[in-house]
């Protein structure tokens, strides 16, 4: 009950608050659809003592009316508890999923490392599939039952308070093993929505690299992998399933017993005249209905445990907090220099950065060259601070980078990479990307980028570009993204690899681009062809986390023998 509590505390307590006139609304209808059942139960006495016994004509105009009534306020309880508490649920659940998103893009990058994205994609739909469930039916389901069994044990107790006793005597006998069921059952939850997070993440893992399999005849590879998954899935399931099925023998089984004895003792009691048949046919009625409350109780609180597992992972989401986060208000107003100091950076036990220093100032473009594996891309995800250093300090205008507010930053630096990622939208939506669209802005960036001849070709701004670019050529893709990367006119701009799988002619028109957007900013260029970067007004050599050479390009070629190195490979 302490994990119920918990969760109940923590998904739904925050929320509840808007929706106390449906919570009353539905309460009612619970309420009378407990006492629907109740008095159909009850019925039972007077219909056969008054009717079928004592031959009575009044109680025959009255009693199938009060039949009817009951039977109408069972009905309209149930739909107005199920219509009500569905709304609740369903916007519960909307709401967290919501606050879940919210939750993942705030994280960092280390977060993005340490989840694999078909385990998000899993939590965030499999579990909040459970969570709804919990929400929109079994809380209410369990309310509507325990009132339900609450009226019929009213009903049997008041018939006969010795036979109800005898009936539910082996009731506490059933707490110990459907205790020792539900841990076992929610044991299982955890372990099975692991896996089927671990298929999801095999699935997106399979799809996303299509091409890579096709090309290398490698299908029955993955289809063996995945089977493997699925059969270990499998198992799981019906483990769950050979544990949760334990509940229903049990409960029938000590329920016959009940029936037994009741049966036994309760006809000597009519034989004898020490009961009227009616009260005995109303015991019984409401004796067999009342099992079958208990019965879905048991039910519900065997799947509450697979809902409270995959609500513990959920809050385990919900409560992860960002570690690169702002620790000033500073707007990123200049851009006049940038400074790294001495930084280190570690990935695990994996030292990817050992103690670099450079400077870079406005109207100045840094390039960064070496070999794989260097350093190039951690000192960019340094900069928009995907990570923090380890040691060392990097500095803007003088502050360290935690003193910017995170937006003001990451609005100030605009980042293009090899990967261009053109959107089914229009050229200016694209450009103007999350941001509100200013054609004027839009044109002028695309100019900049040496992007407009083509796009007024095209038939202008708001020409609709296709899925992934495949109406533009890769030379013009990379344009569209420099013109994104202008939009929001950055302070630092900082191409990694942006010409790596251009033609010669396109990357020359990239490297024009570059040379004429760096004029007032600060520019970092990253490439492994160097002929992109002998323009640069300084270079720096990295080689296993370390700045070998830096300087001018000319200087290096006489100067840094891994430069050169560089140069004939």
């Amino acid at each position: 009950m302490g994990e119920f509590r918990r969760v109940f505390r923590r998904l739904i307590v925050p929320y509840w608050k808007d929706y106390i006139p449906y919570f009353v609304i539905a309460t009612i209808g619970m309420i009378l659809a407990a006492a629907g059942t109740s008095g159909s139960a009850y019925l039972v006495k007077p219909v056969l003592d008054k009717i079928f016994v004592n031959k009575d004509l009044h109680a025959l105009h009255i009693l199938p009316f009060l039949i009817i009534l009951v039977y109408l306020m069972q009905g309209v309880g149930r739909y107005v508890q199920s219509y009500y508490f569905t709304y609740i649920g369903e916007d519960i659940i909307r709401r967290i999923r919501d606050r879940m998103l919210r939750t993942i893009l705030g994280q960092d990058m280390q977060f993005f490392h340490n989840f694999r994205s078909g385990e998000l994609v899993s939590r965030n739909i499999n579990d909040i599939a459970l969570i709804q469930e919990f929400v929109s039916t079994m809380i209410p389901e369990m309310g509507r039952q325990m009132l339900t069994a609450l009226g019929l044990l009213g009903v049997v107790i008041y018939q006969s308070p010795k036979l109800a006793f005898l009936a539910l005597v082996g009731f506490p006998l059933t707490i110990v093993p459907l205790v020792m069921i539900a841990r076992r059952i929610k044991k299982l939850s955890h372990k099975s929505q692991a896996k089927t997070s671990d298929i999801t993440a095999r699935l997106n893992e399979i799809f996303h690299n299509i091409e890579m399999i096709k090309a290398r005849n490698t299908e029955d590879f993955e289809y063996r992998k995945f089977s493997r998954e699925n059969r270990d899935f499998f198992d799981l399931t019906m483990k769950t399933v050979k544990t949760v099925q334990l509940t229903s023998p049990l409960m029938e089984v000590l329920g016959a017993i009940g029936v037994a004895l009741v049966i036994a003792i309760g006809g000597k009691a009519v034989i004898l005249g020490e009961m009227s048949m009616g009260s005995f046919f109303s015991f019984m009625t409401a004796l067999f209905m009342l099992y079958t409350p208990i019965k879905k109780i048991t039910s519900i609180f065997n799947r509450l445990q697979i809902a409270l597992a995959a609500s513990e992972r959920i809050i385990e989401l919900l409560d992860h907090r960002p570690t690169v986060v702002a620790q000033g208000d500073r707007i990123l107003s200049e851009g006049e220099v940038l400074e790294f100091r001495d930084v280190k950076l570690r990935y695990g036990d994996k030292e990817a950065l050992k103690g670099v220093t450079f400077t870079v100032r406005k109207g100045e473009t840094l390039a960064l060259v070496g070999d794989s594996g260097g350093g190039k891309s951690s000192i960019v995800n340094l900069i928009v601070r995907f990570f923090d250093p380890d040691e060392g300090e990097i500095r803007i205008d003088g502050a360290v980078l935690p003193e910017y507010r995170l937006e003001s930053l990451r609005e100030g630096i605009s980042l293009v990479t090899q990967q261009v990622y053109i959107f089914n939208d229009t050229v200016a939506a694209n450009v103007a990307y999350g941001k509100e669209i200013d054609e004027e802005r839009v044109i002028r960036a695309l100019r900049e980028a040496d992007a407009w001849e083509f796009i007024r070709e095209m038939g202008g701004i708001h020409t609709p570009l296709r899925e992934h670019g495949s109406n533009l050529s890769g030379g013009q893709k990379q344009r569209i993204a420099i013109a994104r990367a202008l939009y929001t006119d950055p302070k630092i701009i900082i191409f990694d690899e942006a010409t790596s799988a251009l033609d010669t002619r396109s990357e020359k028109r990239i490297v024009e681009a570059i040379e004429r957007i760096g004029k007032d900013r600060i520019t970092i260029v990253i490439a492994h062809r160097l002929s992109t970067i002998r323009r640069a007004d300084s270079v720096a050599v990295l080689k296993e986390g370390r700045v070998l050479c830096k300087g001018p390009e000319e200087r290096l070629r006489r100067e840094c023998e891994e430069y050169r190195r560089l140069l004939e490979a």
